[in-house]
């Protein structure tokens, strides 16, 4: 269980699960979630990836199991939490991390590009909620549910619109979660960052041949401090993780990393805002 009473002990004793937790920020939060005592099942869709991700836990310490898993197919995430709970003591934490990113104007994007983005990013993260929460609601153990989402789930992004569209759902999806569960004592976070030192500019490596293959995709734009274009500093994975598992500890929705993008949250609500009175005053001087 998940002791919100000590944060220095807090994962103690907890069991975890984490998709896409053969890289990027889900290896690293399984890693700190591991550090401070967790134990972790990581699922992910590359076999090979993943048993390396287990290895280096291994060698930090870490007691850590792999679960190959495709988050688009249900029945595959049925078999993770079935999986999870035989080698957790109990599951107290779901971190719904795996994500796919695609490149290029809305106007060029092909139906296939639209279903697999929202297939992986948003539906992953649904099949995530349908199979582990009532499971947890059951277990009456309390304990947190995680996304991950973008700076693209709050802002809207040019050449990332499939994947906008789905990263705001995923903040939906929470929003709406983390009222409906409080009354289980199951606390929700979602974590928006933008640019973080991942391999997401490289997710095409996982697009199957159901969704046209590798070959298929429009590159994403490089995340490296090279592109300017980009908005955000790159920041590493261990300084997201870090975040992201105290908010676990203290209960908190948003997990904001890069506070340069508070600046552009704050004015697309304002436009939201503004809005209001445009309406009145056209109202008034039709």
């Amino acid at each position: 269980m998940i002791d919100r009473t000590s944060p220095a002990t807090a994962f103690r004793d907890t069991g975890a699960v984490v998709t896409g937790g053969a890289s990027g920020i889900g290896f690293a939060t399984a890693r700190e979630l591991g550090r401070r005592g967790a134990t972790v099942v990581l699922a992910d869709v590359e076999a090979g990836a993943l048993d390396t991700a287990v290895a280096a836990l291994a060698d930090d310490d870490i007691t850590a199991h792999g679960v190959v898993c495709d988050v688009t197919d249900r029945d595959a995430v049925v078999a993770l939490a079935d999986r999870a709970e035989e080698l957790l003591d109990g599951i107290d934490l779901v971190f719904n991390n795996a994500g796919v990113a695609v490149g290029g104007p809305i106007v060029e994007m092909t139906h296939d590009d639209w279903r697999w983005i929202i297939d992986v990013d948003l539906w992953g993260p649904i099949h995530g909620v349908e199979v582990f929460v009532p499971r947890m609601i059951e277990a009456g153990r309390g304990g947190h549910v995680l996304f991950t989402s973008s700076f693209a789930g709050l802002v809207p992004n040019i050449e990332l619109g499939p994947y906008c569209v789905a990263k705001y759902g995923v903040v939906a999806l929470a929003e709406v979660l983390a009222r409906e569960l409080r009354e289980h004592e199951i606390g929700v976070s979602v974590l928006c960052p933008m640019r973080v030192g991942t391999n997401i500019d490289a997710s095409e490596r996982n697009r199957s041949a159901d969704y046209g293959g590798p070959e298929a995709s429009s590159p994403v734009p490089a995340q490296d401090d090279e592109n300017a274009d980009l908005a955000g500093r790159v920041i590493d994975v261990e300084g997201v993780a870090r975040m992201t598992v105290d908010a676990v500890v203290h209960r908190r929705l948003y997990v904001l990393p890069h506070e340069e993008s508070r600046e552009s949250i704050r004015r697309r609500f304002q436009r939201i805002d503004r809005t209001f009175d445009e309406q009145a005053g056209e109202m008034l001087n039709p």
